[in-house]
Order: C-alpha cells, then sequence, then structure tokens
C-alpha cells in the first residue's frame, strides 16, 4: 500500500495519552498529513533504483522533479536501508533543494538518529539550524519533528540530538525552548540535552552564566532527571574556570557521596585549576589520589602538571614528572614537548630545549609557532643571531608561518646588538605579510636606537607610532627615559617624566629605576632617595634592580648600615638578591673592613677585642642560610667572583650541613671559582663530586677546567672530562662540532678545542649556565 495512503489513514488512529519519549514507543498521537500534495512517486522509485545500482551523481537529471512531498515519500519508504539512505543524503545535502526542504530534514535527522549515526545526524541537524534563520526560537523545527515523529517509528534520541546540535552553535534560548516545548508536549529531556545547555553555557562565559547554569542544573533536579558523571565534571569545569575551585572540591564530594564515581577528567580538571592558582603541591596530590583510587592518569593529566611546573619555573621537578609519564608508559605528545620547550627557554636552558626539539622531531611531532618563537627568543637574548635566524628559517620550512610575536622577537633581538638596518627589514616584511606590528614591536625598536645611543632616533620613531594611530606607552617613554640617565643626561630624563604625567602615562617601578640609577651615578643619593620615597608613596613596588642600585651607591658612600638596612628589607619583601647585589655588599665590606670601628657598628660587636677578618662576612653568609638557600648561587657566585674561595666553600659546607643539595649551579660556580683561584685539585674533586651526583657541568665550567689542567699537563684527566662533555650533548646538530673537536684534541690544537667548546655552548649544543635571577 502507497505510503500517501497509510498517512492519511494515520490521522484516524485513537487519540490516547502521550507516553514519555524514554519509552521504547512512540507516543500514539494523531500526526497532522506529511504532503500537502501527493508526491511523486515514479520520480522516488527511480531514483531508489538508480541508488540500488548505480553512483549518486546518476540523480542530479532528476535534481527539477524532486520536490518536498517526493524527497520525503522517498525517506520514508526507504527509511529502514541504511546504505541507500546515506548514498541518497550524500547528493542531497549538496544539492540546492533539499537545503529548502524542513520536512525532509527532519526526516532524514530521526533515520540518522535511529541508526544511531549521531556525528551525521548532528550535523544535519547544525544545518538546520543555520538554514531557517527566521526560526529564532525554534518552534517550526520542534513542530516538525513532532510532526514525523511517529512515521519515522523515532525515539528519544532525537530530541537530545537538536538540543545538543543548538548547544553547539551556542544557540541556548533556542536549545532551552526545544526542551520546554519537548516537555510540554510529553517528551522528557534526557540528561544528554541538559548536558549539552550547561556544556554551552559554561562555554559562552557570558555575563550571567553562573546564575543560568544554577538555574538549568535546578530545573533538571525539579523534573528528576539524575546528573551523571558529565553533568559534575562541566559544572565542576565552570567554577574552577571562574576561580571558585572551593565550590568545585564540595561538588567533587557531593557525587561521591551520590554514588558517582569521578572519572579521569574529574581530577584533570580540579588539577588544572590547582595549577593555574599555582597549588601544584595539591595539583600533584591528586595525581597520586588517581592511584589510589586504582584509575590511570592520562596524557593530558601529566601535560597539566608539567605546564603547571614550567609556569612556576620548576624544571627539576618538571624532568622527574616528565620521566615518571614515560616510565607509566604514556607517550608525550606536541603539547607535552612544546610547553616543555617552552619552559626550558624561559629558565634559560637552551641545550635542555634543543635536546627535547630533537627528541619531538624525531618521534615525529611537530613544534608549533609559539615553540619556535620561544627558541628563536632563547638565541637572542644568548646574542647568538645567527641560530635564531636559522631557526627563524626552520620554521618557515616546515611550513608554519612566523606570526606578529615570532617578528617582533627577532626584531627585538636586532635591535638589542644595534643591527636597526635588519631590524627594519623584519618589519617591512612583516607588515609585507599583512601582519600589524604592535606597540611591543615599536617599543623594541625604540630601545634599539636608545642602546645605540641614537635618543633621537628613538623619539622620532614615538612620533612617527603617533601618526600611525599608536599610543606610546610607559614603556616607551622608560627606555627614552633610561637612554638619557645612560648618557648623563637627567635634565631631559625628567623632562620626559613630567611629559608622561601630562599625557596621562603614569610612571611605572622601571621608570623609577632608571631615575635613581641615573642620579647615585652622578652621586646625587639624597635626591635619589628622595625619589625612591616617592615611588612607594605611590604603591610602586620596587625590584631587585631598584635595590641593588641604592646599595651599590649606598657602599660608594661607605654607608654600609644603610646598605645592609636595604638588603634586609629586600628579603623581608621577597626580593632575593642576586650575584650583582651581593658584589656590591662584598665590595662595600671589603673597603670596610680596614676599620675595626666600621666594623664594629656593622655587627653591633660592643667591645673592644678584634674581630676576626672573616667575620665581615658573616651577615651575608647567615641571612642567605636564613632563606632557604634560594639566592645561595647568587652569594656563592659573588665570593667567587672576588676570589673570595673559603667564604664561598663555607656557604657550600653550610648547605650540606642543613641537607640542602646542592644543584649543579652551585658546583659550577665554585668549580670555576677554584679553577680561577688556582685550586686546581679541589676544582677536581669537586667535579668528580657532581659526576657521582649525575650533575651536568656547564661549558663554561668544562672550558676552565680543561684549560687548567692542560696547563698542567694532566691528560688523563683532562681527556676524561671531555669524553663525558661530547656524551652530554644530546643534540644531533652537534654532531659535526664533536668530530671537529676530537680531531682537534688528537692534533694536539687545544685553542682550536677550547674554541669548538665555546662555540658549542653558544649553539646550544652543549649544556651552559642556566640564568638564575
Amino acid at each position: 500500500m502507497p505510503l500517501y495512503k497509510l498517512s492519511r489513514r494515520a490521522l484516524h488512529t485513537r487519540n490516547l495519552p502521550p507516553k514519555s519519549v524514554n519509552s521504547q514507543h512512540p507516543p500514539l498521537l494523531p500526526p497532522p498529513p506529511l504532503f500537502s500534495s501527493p508526491p511523486d512517486t515514479a520520480v522516488a522509485d527511480k531514483a531508489v533504483s538508480i541508488l540500488k545500482y548505480y553512483h549518486h551523481s546518476h540523480l542530479d537529471h532528476l535534481t527539477p522533479q524532486f520536490t518536498p512531498e517526493t524527497t520525503s515519500y522517498l525517506l520514508l519508504q526507504s527509511q529502514n536501508n541504511q546504505t541507500l539512505i546515506l548514498k541518497f543524503l550524500s547528493w542531497a545535502r549538496k544539492s540546492p533543494f533539499f537545503g529548502n526542504q524542513l520536512q525532509s530534514n527532519c526526516i532524514s535527522i530521526h533515520i540518522l538518529t535511529r541508526f544511531k549515526l549521531y556525528k551525521t545526524a548532528q550535523s544535519l541537524a547544525e544545518e538546520v539550524a543555520a538554514g531557517f534563520p527566521d526560526d529564532e526560537s525554534g518552534d517550526a523545527v520542534f513542530s516538525c519533528l513532532k510532526d514525523t515523529y511517529q512515521a519515522c517509528r523515532s525515539s528519544s534520541a532525537v530530541f537530545d540530538l537538536m538540543v545538543k546540535a543548538l548547544s553547539n552553535m551556542k544557540l541556548i534560548d533556542r536549545a532551552r525552548n526545544i526542551m520546554n516545548l519537548a516537555r510540554c508536549h510529553g517528551f522528557m529531556p534526557s540528561v544528554l540535552s541538559y548536558n549539552s545547555v550547561l556544556e554551552a553555557i559554561i562555554r559562552s562565559s557570558a555575563r550571567g552564566s553562573a546564575e543560568l547554569t544554577g538555574s538549568v542544573y535546578d530545573e533538571m533536579m525539579d523534573n528528576d532527571v539524575s546528573p551523571n558523571v558529565f553533568t559534575y565534571n562541566i559544572l565542576i569545569r565552570g567554577l574552577c574556570s571562574n576561580k571558585e575551585i572551593d565550590r568545585g572540591l564540595v561538588l567533587f564530594e557531593k557525587m561521591e557521596k551520590k554514588g558517582c564515581l569521578p572519572n579521569v577528567v574529574t581530577y584533570n580538571t580540579l588539577i588544572d585549576a590547582y595549577c593555574k592558582m599555582g597549588k601544584i603541591d595539591e595539583a600533584y596530590a591528586l595525581l597520586k589520589l588517581i592511584w589510589e583510587k586504582n584509575m590511570e592518569p592520562n596524557v593530558i593529566t601529566y601535560n597539566v602538571i608539567i605546564n603547571g611546573l614550567c609556569r612556576e619555573g620548576r624544571m627539576e621537578e618538571t624532568k622527574k614528572v616528565f620521566e615518571e609519564m614515560k616510565e607509566q608508559g604514556l607517550s608525550p605528545n606536541e603539547i607535552t614537548y612544546n610547553t616543555l620547550v617552552n619552559g626550558y627557554c624561559k629558565e634559560g636552558n637552551f641545550h635542555q630545549a634543543l635536546v627535547l626539539h630533537g627528541e619531538m622531531v624525531r618521534n615525529g611531532l611537530s613544534p608549533n609557532v609559539v615553540t619556535y618563537t620561544s627558541l628563536i627568543n632563547s638565541m637572542c637574548k644568548s646574542k647568538n643571531l645567527r641560530r635564531a635566524v636559522e631557526f627563524f628559517d626552520q620554521m618557515q620550512a616546515r611550513g608554519l608561518s612566523p606570526n606578529d610575536k615570532t617578528y617582533t622577537t627577532l626584531i627585538d633581538g636586532f635591535s638589542q646588538q644595534g643591527f636597526m638596518d635588519e631590524a627594519y627589514r623584519l618589519l617591512s616584511e612583516m607588515t609585507n605579510k599583512g601582519l600589524s606590528p604592535s606597540i611591543v614591536t615599536y617599543n623594541a625598536l625604540i630601545n634599539g636606537h636608545c642602546v645605540s645611543g641614537r635618543i633621537d632616533d628613538g623619539l622620532e620613531l614615538i612620533k612617527t607610532m603617533t601618526a600611525e594611530g599608536f599610543c606610546p606607552d610607559v614603556v616607551s617613554y622608560s627606555t627614552i627615559i633610561s637612554g638619557f640617565c645612560r648618557n648623563f643626561d637627567l635634565d631631559k630624563a625628567f623632562q620626559m617624566k613630567r611629559e608622561m604625567g601630562e599625557k596621562g602615562i603614569f610612571p611605572d617601578a622601571i621608570t623609577y629605576s632608571s631615575l635613581i640609577q641615573g642620579l647615585c651615578a652622578q652621586r646625587r643619593l639624597t635626591e635619589a632617595c628622595e625619589l625612591f620615597k616617592e615611588m612607594l608613596k605611590l604603591g610602586l613596588q620596587p625590584d631587585n634592580c631598584t635595590y641593588t642600585i641604592l646599595i651599590n651607591a649606598y657602599c660608594g658612600e661607605d654607608d654600609i648600615g644603610s646598605a645592609i638596612r636595604l638588603h634586609d628589607e629586600m628579603i623581608e619583601k621577597g626580593f632575593f638578591p642576586d650575584v650583582v647585589t651581593y658584589s656590591v655588599l662584598i665590595n662595600g665590606l671589603n673597603k670596610q673592613a680596614r676599620s675595626k670601628e666600621a666594623k664594629r657598628i656593622l655587627f653591633k660587636l660592643f667591645y673592644e677585642q678584634s674581630v676576626p677578618h672573616d667575620v665581615t662576612y658573616d651577615l651575608l653568609i647567615e641571612s642567605c642560610s636564613n632563606i632557604q638557600f634560594r639566592n645561595v648561587v647568587a652569594l656563592i657566585k659573588g665570593f667567587c667572583m672576588k676570589g673570595l674561595m673559603n667564604e664561598a666553600d663555607r656557604v657550600f659546607q653550610a648547605m650540606l650541613e642543613k641537607n640542602q643539595k646542592p644543584s649543579e649551579a652551585v658546583y659550577n660556580v665554585l668549580i670555576h671559582g677554584h679553577c680561577k683561584d688556582g685550586n686546581l685539585q679541589k676544582a677536581v674533586d669537586l667535579y668528580r663530586e657532581m659526576m657521582q651526583r649525575e650533575l651536568v657541568p656547564h661549558a663554561i665550567t668544562v672550558i676552565a677546567i680543561t684549560k687548567e689542567l692542560h696547563k698542567v699537563g694532566m691528560t688523563e684527566e683532562l681527556m676524561q672530562i671531555l669524553q663525558d662533555t661530547l656524551r652530554s650533548c644530546k643534540v644531533v646538530d652537534g654532531d659535526p662540532a664533536k668530530v671537529l673537536l676530537e680531531v682537534n684534541y688528537k692534533d694536539g690544537n687545544m685553542d682550536a678545542v677550547f674554541n669548538i667548546l665555546a662555540e658549542m655552548a653558544k649553539d646550544g649544543f652543549l649544556p651552559n649556565e642556566v640564568r638564575t635571577g
């Protein structure tokens, strides 16, 4: 019997009460007529015959004859033949007539959903939502799905799918209206619909999203729809992204009490939130809890923790987590490697960044633009522009297009070294590629002019950028002020500060530090101190640089008491002295050491007996010990630079006594210091101790110790250290240099050996000094 007659007969079925769509059987409501006019059954039958034996392109000549009725008839007639339906839809969805036929689309969604081809059905549902923009509320789509429901022998899943499609398109109001209409007509949306809407609300991050989320969740509870693990994950993620991790943890506990077990996604969400807050220890505790619950963390779990550690600069711990990840049988992905390379670049450990870069490429993974920009930035900071350009060319050879940050990084690198012609060539190349320079780009160029002593060119560039619509910021002006201060032109520097204020640009800590440095350089300490007080009144926090400038100025005036007071103040405020600060203090203390009275004032020793020479440095050693050795490398380096190896050894010994494990940096500084001071045996002993602890000597250390060994003819020790060094080179690009080094060593050309070692370090082929502050 023709389907048209069946559908007409359906009008006379009994009017029974509706059933929930969660039932396997559809509600037996009398549907309206499916066809406003009879379909062309001959065309439909002909199309079906073609589809059974030929490619769907053979239907093209029938396109003009496919009325909405004919299309719907074909779909309903063939609704149990999955292969035929898919072939027809593959053809019809590309044809203009199909997009305008709401009924045909709704029937197709019903059939695809029944076949459990959810991805295809959702794609079609999204096309319907976009193809009928006048249906802003979704009423027409719902009515059509309802009217064709029975003829397609459909199920509740079709409404869940439509809600998901609308939610995916961020059409939250329309999705909620479909849910409301479904309920009003006896169809009860499932947890899938609620999850889709909640996900869309949280992803939107719109104002009032928290209230809307609560409203939807309450509605869910009122309708006796039980949340599942996905619901809780969505809600916890929403709270965590809103920095409400405490509420997220409450929900985490609530889901467990309700018998809904968290999965790895739940833990990953909380771990990520902790990491973003800098609470890495809490994040790692959750990782341990995953194992305790007999669950298995995934790559995302480890990536989140690695990213958190890298952000905090805790690279030693990052290395351990990375190794643990691999031990658990998880393969690091591109995100893992890109995060690690960026982290090591920020730390200044370019060698390790290169090792991981090479490893990821060998594993078939691709570095991204951000990674290459980090590598370029590291090379620029180490003043190795040749290697920076190599990476710039390499990324383009891999099909990656440099972005505005990449160009700005390279422009800054050339500007810092005064190569302004090359910097402007890159600026021109950047704009020709349609990339717009930012204020950061212009500031890099301004700095380049000032570094080159061409401050007038920097001022001219400020005028140019203003004419082009860029407003100079505090960095632009501070750079010019710093340039004037370096040129001892303080009148113009302060004039520029006044000009900033007139334009509504407020000086920052760097502006004040530059001016304070300029005043101190001219021994105008009183004015510098007044400026320092002004800075504090404005709520601007001085940094290491500001404190060190003033400490140096006080030492220059023989006012060691004030210098020490500032040293203590900077530690109290959480700024840890660096090697420059300690060098300045050590210089001042050396100078004051000539006066016994000055020593008594400094250490408040109110007695007349003589003071041992080394007591001069006790205050520094004690203060360093009391802040858990966070600045121990700086202090040891400060002593080594001044040849005060006894004091450096005392700090090292204090570390060991307090069960502190000396880092690579501590050993490298001490070895280098003892080599300079002629204590070769001590340097060799420290080197051996370092190797036993599986720590890696830096290139500068290797060069220092091998030079001394060569001088005294200790060839066996020298050869052993060179072999150790070459083994530490894990970058494939360094292989030619290794061969060249071995050849020169065999020929006895030690000057060439030392030069090759220096070049290898500069190019990142050997571990080298990492920035410590």
